[in-house]
């Protein structure tokens, strides 16, 4: 039998901001940990929601937040930022889909506080079926024996990893 990688929530993250950051972390190659980027998501994660703060492991996967609202579930995932709003929501979509696998139904929401911005995810058909492609793809791109090229994109500029791919420019 084939032995199938497990894919995480972070690996989703990744994927929809940089697939080759996908390859480095799987492969186990760590970023910059005095990355100021690094720290600021720290901090957030520290300070933000403590009240309401209740994360919770559950198999593979790691929610920031969890509650009831009227017998719903509601998980929640505290970002820094909008900036990264579609991996944000495939990231909790990946954690509502890893719950409804073990019988759980529940809702999502995206905690932007540094904006003061909330955003509810809810799981459908057709998120799955894009969340499927991309487990296909994260464990493609880990089977690669190097990294994918390095590309330029908007996230450059503010990655842990940016020495690693543009050390040589």
């Amino acid at each position: 039998m084939d032995y199938e990688m497990p894919v995480t929530g972070t690996d989703i993250w990744y994927y929809y901001i940089c697939q080759r950051e996908v390859w480095l972390i799987k492969h186990q190659i760590a970023p910059d940990q005095e990355d100021e980027s690094l720290d600021i998501g720290r901090f957030i994660s520290e300070t933000y929601y403590q009240r309401n703060k209740k994360e919770i492991s559950i198999g593979n996967i790691i929610v920031d937040r969890i509650r009831r609202d009227d017998g719903q579930i509601i998980i929640g995932e505290v970002k820094k930022s909008s900036r990264y709003l579609k991996s944000a929501k495939m990231q909790l979509l990946y954690y509502l889909e890893q719950l409804r696998q073990m019988g759980i139904q529940a809702k999502g929401e995206l905690l932007f506080p540094e904006e003061r911005k909330k955003e509810t995810v809810e799981w459908t058909e057709e998120a799955s079926a894009e969340l499927q492609k991309a487990i296909r793809d994260i464990r493609l791109i880990v089977r690669l024996p190097v990294p994918p090229v390095p590309k330029k994109i908007q996230f450059c500029g503010t990655c842990a990893y940016r020495e690693y791919c543009w050390a040589e420019e």
